[in-house]
């Protein structure tokens, strides 16, 4: 590795030109040639880098711009190195990240070294010239671009004068190119500022560049103390996993060690948009943060970099004075300070720091010092940056205070192999003080890799197998005082123990190269050629390596394998070579020649020595390629060329040749052609042509056969002449040719080729078949007729156009119309369709057409005209009724479509299990849905049908899914209370009472009600059926108030169930209303409850009062829960009457009682005489101001009938369903607000539909408004028997159905 040039005094040279006034203001490099005409190979290129003097400095804003680089070509005589490549260098700008074509980017075959100032005696340069910069040498690199390169054009060559220099603007963009092109303090042009000294002479390598950042993060300017954030994007459409991201300031810190409370990093990922997040904040920023900073992105072998740079201003008030320790020491991650940018920051403000003194100052320590102490005095300051510490070595040296705990402190720094040991020893002025060994601030303990001893007042700390990761910052604390050191691990080069010895072997050998290395488990690499082998699973090569040993395996050798291999450890390379030659070659048997016969098999074969030689295969000089006829076979020591049918053009003298040999394996092959007619060229079946009646016929059949064959033409006995007008044969060179120019019927035959040569004969025969369209089908006959189909068949057309009939086309219309319709657009291929979607009760006709390969027929006569009937659905929900001991009793509902024909009735018929005959059970047809089969036998099973009859017939039978046992079972019977009876039935005097209590139970139960243990009175209706039984009283009374007790009985089977039911009244009015005292404006009254309640508990009472002069009666308190009250605010003078009203569940009481006195409000002095009015009387019988209008339910939905009535008194509102009042049924509910009646149904079903009634009453007259209620989709049989509705009810439902649906087809009839 080149190393730095140095001065006279030992100290090394800064790379800064020094100041000239004709100094250029850029970067340049100049090139002189030495003679006018180009550069030999001898010529050696020297590029000359000069950098602006460090004195001056460079604003922060404008450092990350590139500047232009002037190349000055000169060719001088040769100091170190040499060009390789005569062809000047060609630099062209790289814009916008991207590279340019490989013809442009001359600049990647530039490798810039620094060159050691030689002696003078034996350097060829002048010395003046070295001492005023530093050199570089620029070597182009050989690579894979050097073809590219050479087919760059060259510029023309320097004039005569060698001392013009050539000059190139080099623009160097300072994002996503190599740091070698980047013109900042940073880069390979500038030696120095902000480099470890161990890395300035190390190539670069960076892997291959590729688009991975959609958006990079962009330079930046803040404050000192402010926050800024770096943000870069990486789309993660195409990556299987996350990226991996870096991020660095200057060239080689890492930052993601320093991250604490000035730095964070942060990561994030959308998973909408696929994109990666990364995140940096600089928090606080200070002034040595400033400079470059660079993001890399990684992903398996894609890369992509971007460069950024931090501006940090300082604050206008005053500039502070810069720790140098801080500026130049390494950040440990567990301090309070990690995360701080603390390096090359000094740099970026070094002018206007010349002039302060630091709080440290340690550059007098380094100016008194010698220039072999500059590294110790650097690690005991923990000061990393040496190079750039050593170029601002400007101050005085300050006395170091002798340590209280210490009597010998750590060294700076030690040095220790891979896997040695190490100790640290300090010396102690206080042995009992408390001492702590620390590594990366980390308190190190007791281990068998770390080792603590005692010796005196020395303290020793072994470091046992020292590996890379103990390459760390030690420390020890004593007390408060502290002492560092630093340990480097010297990595131990892999040397070569036993060298690779050369390998001369043959063909299909085996290879083994080993070599031994000085180090068990060391990473070697294999190179063949200078080029690394491949040693994946499908290479050739195997590698092996067991302790210090390694070997590289080839098992199959062969002459490519032939060349030198190397093995590359880190102390050395071990190279050998490898011949590998063929073998001998011995011929077992000559190839052949041979006679074959045209379309035999044609087999050439020779054996030869080695087995595993290749060869070729050669006809009159012309390499042979196998393919679907020609198959060339090689196994072992066997050569085959097999032609699986030979022809004329396989005749020639053929060739083997082997593979890397000179001798050659030759023979002839002859080919014998008889005459041949090849009717395979026509591509018909069965060497059949078919023609179109009317068209031309021109039959080419290839012939062959050597010599030419003469060729005749027959069909029968009959010889075809060349002279024919419309028919005639014609004979060339490889084809014979058979012309009709216009084909008729009698066409049709056989015709017959004769071929004739000197070899042989050969004869073939053509048919030809002219063919035309087929004759019109006969008239289809409609042999079944449905609903909207029709089953018809037809004959084949007699002649068939000599084309098989490929199918049929049909036709329909209706009789009266002329209007044909295309049933199919696919053919028919059977003589049986079936029309369907036709209009029941139309007549229709059909017709026929042929159709064959030549067309279509004319069609055939139409059929005989038809009415589409269709017979009914299958009657539905067929279910048993009833069954007694000789009967059956079944119900259905009727089929789901009917159709035009109507529905005339339904025939059932029972089978006896056991037997197959079906026993009709009516003579004629039932119209109801419901029908009794009688006189069947005891204990039998029988399976029973229903069928509908219209005029098409009887549809498909509803049949029973389970034979039916003709016996009565016996059901224990069981009460079903509704919800609403199993609390006290409440109802009112004079309402109706209808109570329905469903149960079950078979034979029909015998019901019994009782009251109070008593029979029931005759005033209540009792009505019994096999499922429920009905308590109606038309007008109740209170004395039906009581329990009641309902009880069900079969055979021995008993259920009960209890009712209570409660009658009301209105109650009667209070007793005793008097007025207790009058005094002011206030009147106390007080009274006792009435007799009689109404059956019901009083809920309140209301107090009117009345002025004895109008006796108008005004309200003062309603719902009043006592017996006594105090009236107050009465008008003074006027006399009052009371009367009061007692409440109940029902109502008002009919009439109140007054008081008997009137209370007379007196002031004294004051007489008021009342004036006399006459009443108006506003009472009026109930008149409707607006009817109830018919409506239309959705079931399922709350609907609500309306109406306004006008009356006085307040009348009362009764609402009746089909002339039944509506009690208490918790489907219903009634309001009646300022004279509008409102009856809400709650989730109609379809048997809620009816007329509604509301009846308004009062004692001047009544008044009633009626409107029909019609629920739409409503519930089908099956459903309602699933909801558990009797079934009377569920046939009164349906009749009711029925006939709103036959009075509204006939009103629309009739509309």
């Amino acid at each position: 590795m080149p190393e730095p040039t140095k001065k006279d005094d030992g100290q090394p040279e800064e790379n800064v030109a020094p100041v000239s006034g004709d100094a250029p203001s850029e970067n340049s490099v100049e090139i002189i040639p030495k003679e006018a005409k180009v550069a030999t190979k001898d010529t050696e290129v020297i590029v000359t880098v000069t950098e602006p003097e460090a004195a001056v400095p460079i604003p922060a804003a404008k450092a990350p711009q590139p500047q232009p680089i002037i190349i000055v070509v000169t060719e001088i005589e040769p100091v170190e190195g040499e060009v390789t490549d005569t062809r000047p260098i060609v630099t062209e700008p790289v814009e916008n990240g991207h590279n340019e074509p490989e013809s442009t980017r001359a600049e990647k075959l530039v490798e810039v070294t620094e060159v050691k100032e030689e002696e003078p005696s034996t350097s060829k340069v002048p010395a003046p010239s070295l001492k005023k910069s530093a050199k570089t040498i620029v070597t182009p690199l050989k690579d894979k671009d050097d073809d590219v390169t050479a087919s760059t054009p060259s510029p023309p060559p320097p004039a005569e004068n060698g001392s013009t220099p050539k000059k190139l603007s080099i623009d160097l963009p300072n994002d996503s190119n190599p740091e070698s092109t980047r013109g900042r303090k940073d880069s390979v042009w500038s030696l120095g500022d902000g480099q470890p000294p161990e890395d300035i002479d190390k190539q670069i390598d960076s892997p291959p560049l590729s688009t991975l950042l959609i958006e990079k993060p962009q330079g930046g300017s803040i404050t000192v103390g402010g926050d800024i954030t770096f943000v870069a994007k990486v789309e993660a459409k195409d990556l299987l996993r996350k990226p991996t991201i870096k991020w660095f300031k200057g060239k080689w810190m890492d930052l993601a060690s320093k991250t604490g409370k000035h730095l964070q990093l942060k990561e994030s990922f959308d998973r909408f948009s696929k994109i990666h997040t990364f995140e940096m904040h600089i928090i606080k920023a200070k002034e040595n943060y400033a400079g470059n900073y660079r993001c890399e992105v990684t992903y398996k072998d894609k890369f992509d970099s971007c460069s950024f740079d931090l501006e940090v201003k300082e604050i206008p008030e005053g500039s502070q004075s810069i720790d140098i320790r801080s500026a130049f020491k390494r950040s440990s991650e567990g301090q309070d300070d990690a995360g701080e940018l603390d390096f090359s920051g000094l740099l970026k403000h070094r002018e206007h720091k010349q002039e302060e003194t630091p709080d440290v100052d340690v550059w007098e320590i380094l100016k008194n010092a010698r220039p072999d102490q500059y590294e110790k005095i650097a690690f005991e300051y923990g000061i990393t940056d040496l190079r750039g510490l050593l170029k601002r070595l400007k101050k005085t040296k300050k006395e170091e205070k002798k340590s209280e705990a210490f009597a010998k402190r750590l060294d700076p720094a030690y040095q220790a192999d891979k896997g040695g040991k190490i100790r640290l020893i300090v010396d102690l002025a206080d042995p009992t003080v408390e001492l702590k060994w620390y590594k990366n601030g980390q308190e190190i303990r007791p281990t068998p890799k770390y080792i603590f001893e005692h010796k005196g007042t020395q303290r020793i700390m072994v470091i046992n197998n020292c590996q890379m990761s103990d390459d760390a910052a030690y420390s020890v604390t004593a007390g408060e005082e502290k002492c560092t050191t630093e340990l480097f691990v010297k990595e131990l080069p892999v040397n070569i123990v036993k060298e690779l010895e050369p390998v001369t072997t043959t063909v299909n050998e085996r290879i083994e190269l080993e070599c031994e290395v000085s180090e068990e488990g060391a990473k070697v690499k294999w190179m063949k050629n200078g080029v690394e082998v491949p040693t994946g699973v499908r290479s050739r090569y195997r590698v092996k390596s067991e302790g210090t040993k390694h070997w590289l395996i080839i098992d199959d050798a062969s002459k490519d394998d032939t060349g030198t291999y190397a093995l590359m450890a880190t102390g050395g390379t071990s190279q050998a070579h490898v011949k590998v030659d063929l073998k001998p070659l011995k011929i077992l048997m000559d190839l052949q020649s041979a006679t074959v016969m045209l379309g035999q098999p044609l087999k050439l074969n020779c054996e030869i020595y080695p087995g595993n030689v290749p060869g070729r295969w050669y006809k009159n000089g012309q390499l042979i390629q196998p393919n679907d006829r020609i198959n060339i076979l090689h196994k072992t020591k066997n050569h085959n060329l097999n032609i699986e049918s030979s022809t004329i053009h396989d005749a020639g003298d053929y060739t083997f040749v082997p593979e890397g040999y000179t001798q050659t394996l030759s023979a002839k092959v002859h080919i014998i052609d008889p005459p041949k007619v090849h009717l395979e060229a026509l591509n018909v079946q069965d060497n059949t042509v078919t023609i179109v009646a009317g068209n031309k016929l021109r039959l080419e059949i290839p012939i062959s056969g050597e010599p030419a064959p003469r060729v005749v033409w027959m069909k029968g006995e009959r010889v075809i002449l060349d002279t024919g007008s419309r028919v005639h044969a014609e004979t060339f060179a490889d084809h014979t040719c058979l012309t009709i120019d216009v084909t008729e019927r009698e066409d049709s035959g056989n015709y017959k080729i004769v071929l004739q040569n000197e070899a042989g004969e050969d004869t073939a025969c053509v048919k030809v078949k002219v063919v035309d369209i087929p004759d019109p089908p006969e008239a289809p006959l409609v042999t079944d007729v449905g609903g909207d189909w029709c089953t018809m068949t037809w004959e084949p057309p007699r002649y068939d156009g000599g084309s098989p009939i490929l199918g049929y086309f049909i036709e329909r219309k209706k009789k009266q119309s002329s209007r044909w319709m295309r049933l199919n657009f696919d053919l028919c291929k059977e003589t049986t369709f079936e029309p369907k979607k036709m209009i029941e009760g139309v007549p229709y006709e059909v017709r026929i057409f042929a159709v064959n390969a030549i067309g279509v027929s004319k069609p055939s006569e139409p059929s005989k005209s038809f009415i589409p009937l269709a017979v009914t659905s299958e009657p539905t929900m067929l279910v048993v009724d009833d069954v007694t001991d000789n009967t059956v009793t079944m119900k259905w509902r009727p089929p789901d479509t009917i159709g035009a024909a109507g529905l005339d009735g339904y025939q059932i018929e029972y089978c006896i299990e056991g037997t197959d005959e079906w026993i009709p059970a009516n003579k004629e047809l039932t119209e109801k849905t419901r029908y009794t089969i009688t006189g069947l036998p005891a204990e039998a099973k029988i399976l029973v049908r229903v069928k509908a009859i219209n005029a098409a017939g009887a549809s498909a039978p509803r049949t029973t899914q389970h034979s039916i046992l003709v016996k009565e079972v016996i059901e224990p019977p069981k009460i079903r209370i509704p919800r609403h009876l199993k609390q006290t039935y409440i109802r009112k005097v004079g309402e109706v009472v209808n109570l329905v209590v469903p149960f079950v139970g078979k034979p029909r139960p015998k019901v019994t009600w009782l009251k109070e243990g008593q029979p029931i009175e005759q005033t209540i209706s009792i009505r019994n059926s096999d499922c429920d039984s009905i308590m109606f009283i038309r007008k109740a009374e209170r004395k039906h108030s009581g329990k009641y007790e309902l009880s069900v009985q079969v055979e021995n089977h008993i259920d009960t169930a209890m009712l209570d039911i409660q009658i009301v009244d209105l109650p009667g009015p209070p007793q005793a209303v008097k007025i207790e005292e009058v005094w002011g404006n206030n009147v106390a009254l007080d009274w006792n409850p009435p007799k009689d309640s109404g059956n019901a508990p009083i809920t309140g009472y209301t107090i009117q009062k009345a002025d004895k002069k109008t006796m108008e009666w005004y309200t003062c308190v309603e719902h009043y829960h006592r017996t006594c009250i105090t009236i107050s605010d009465l008008v003074v003078g006027n006399e009052y009457f009371f009367r009061i009203y007692s409440e109940n569940m029902v109502g008002l009481s009919e009439s109140a009682t007054p008081t008997k006195d009137s209370a007379l409000i007196v002031k004294e002095g004051l007489q008021l005489k009342n004036p006399q009015y006459n009443d108006r009387d506003f009472t009026e019988p109930p008149t409707f101001t607006q009817p109830l209008i018919n409506t239309f339910a959705i079931a399922g939905y709350n609907a609500t009938l309306n109406c306004s009535v006008r009356a006085n008194p307040r009348p009362k509102v009764i609402w009746m369903k089909n002339k039944i009042t509506i009690i208490d049924d918790p489907r219903y509910r009634m309001f009646s607000n300022q004279g509008v009646c409102t009856l809400e149904i709650r989730k109609p079903s379809p048997f809620d539909g009816g007329v509604y009634t509301c009846k308004a009453v009062n004692d001047l007259g009544e008044a009633q408004v009626d409107c029909k209620l019609e629920v739409k989709g409503g519930f089908t049989f099956f459903e309602l028997m699933k909801r558990g509705v009797p079934l009377h009810l569920i046939d009164k439902y349906m009749n009711e159905s029925k006939t709103s649906e036959k009075s509204e087809s006939e009103k629309k009839g009739s509309n």
